[in-house]
């Protein structure tokens, strides 16, 4: 029941963020759903491998690294799914930093 709950929390903050900024869109509830299914498994299985491999590069950037690496991934879950758009890498970075503190706040009121 949680993964469930967290998935749609994570809906809301994509809804929330794609609001916020102009330069991502979301067309639909289909594609709300399944880019936070996306983001979700992204976040789980590619995240953790590629921050792994990065870590150098993290280190001697002082963690600019890991917000690069992040909207690299936003850009992919936007290639992957359709309805899903995000205009540039520059909105990926915006995206992923608004979509950590809209998703942090969120699981602080319900968790």
């Amino acid at each position: 029941m949680s993964i469930i709950l967290s998935w749609l929390l994570l809906s809301l903050a994509i809804a929330i963020t794609a609001w916020i900024l102009p330069g991502v869109r979301v067309r639909g509830a289909g594609a709300l759903l399944a880019a936070s299914a996306v983001l979700g498994i992204i976040n789980a299985l590619i995240w953790p491998i590629l921050f792994w491999i990065t870590i150098p590069i993290t280190v001697l950037t002082l963690g600019i690294f890991a917000l690069i690496l992040n909207a690299l991934l936003v850009m992919l879950a936007a290639k992957i799914v359709p309805g899903f758009k995000v205009d540039s890498f520059w909105w990926a970075i915006a995206f992923s930093v608004i979509l950590a503190i809209i998703n942090a706040v969120l699981h602080a009121i319900i968790y």
